[in-house]
């Protein structure tokens, strides 16, 4: 693992809390989509999609100085680029062993965002109507989970229970606005993911303590996975706050660990695209 890389992106993401901005709040704009390639028109994964979301540009479209330089365009005098990452996979033959071992690296690179740049043609995003409400988008994505957990109201907290794998959740009536009750649920379900048969991740096996460090990864998984899918259902991750004491505890837990982040954001694209029945073949940006 490369620490250089990690430490700068977490540098990027602790400059923006700093700044009162928590960037996985909302991963992108809904009407424009997530951040992209301008050129391969291929998503960002993981806390790429929060470094780029973050950042308020208008078009979703990103690309590095030697695409924008290819396409005969070139990068604004004064602008600076953004850093993102990826998994570079290395193979090793293993004798008496049909499958290689496998390492991963982080590696990264920097990339411009369209308006950072002159004489490249910018795709117009169309803005196609979707026929169904945030809400119903909401209870059909829910109705996409394979073999969900047992899900239960009635109950005065939101909180998931790995030994019965199942989600205990407040009436929705509840909550202020239909909004809040998604948010809260996606957040619940991004840990039941984590149950050993499904994504099994070790921080939610781990995260027996409040305050200890697989607490505070497996919270931020959670935070991440219910943003992606809000972001896909067209809602606002309702649940997310900015308090001081929020902000003090999110930087606390990345100036401990630099790495936390990337494999929280990582984590939680897996959960959310497990929640919809997706699945990555390969680690991507």
């Amino acid at each position: 693992m490369s620490q250089p890389i990690y430490t700068t992106i977490t540098a990027r993401i602790l400059a923006l809390l700093d700044a009162g901005t928590v960037p996985w709040q909302r991963p992108w704009s809904v009407e424009t989509g997530a951040p992209r390639n301008l050129f391969s028109q291929q998503p960002y994964h993981g806390v790429n999609v929060w470094l780029l979301g973050s950042l308020g540009y208008a078009a979703p479209f990103w690309a590095t100085f030697q695409q924008v330089k290819a396409a005969g365009g070139t990068v604004k005098r004064g602008e600076h680029g953004t850093p993102v990452v990826f998994w570079k996979t290395y193979e090793k033959a293993v004798p008496d062993r049909d499958t290689p071992d496998k390492r991963f690296v982080l590696r990264g690179y920097t990339v411009f965002n369209a308006s950072q740049c002159e004489g490249i043609a910018v795709p117009v995003i169309p803005t196609t109507p979707n026929p169904f409400t945030p809400i119903e988008r909401c209870e059909k994505l829910i109705g996409q989970y394979p073999l969900p957990p047992t899900l239960v109201h009635g109950r005065d907290r939101a909180c998931y229970q790995p030994g019965s794998d199942t989600v205990l959740m407040p009436d929705p009536t509840a909550f202020r606005v239909p909004a809040e009750y998604y948010s809260t649920l996606f957040h619940e379900l991004t840990h039941s993911t984590g149950h050993t048969s499904r994504l099994h991740r070790a921080t939610l096996a781990d995260a027996v303590r409040f305050g200890d460090v697989s607490y505070a990864r497996e919270e931020l998984v959670a935070e991440m996975g219910a943003t992606f899918l809000c972001g896909v259902c067209g809602i606002e991750n309702a649940t997310v706050t900015n308090s001081a004491a929020y902000l003090a505890g999110w930087k606390k837990a990345l100036k401990d660990d630099p790495t936390c982040i990337v494999i929280a954001a990582s984590q939680a694209e897996k959960a959310a695209n497990y929640i919809q029945g997706l699945t990555r073949e390969k680690e991507g940006v």
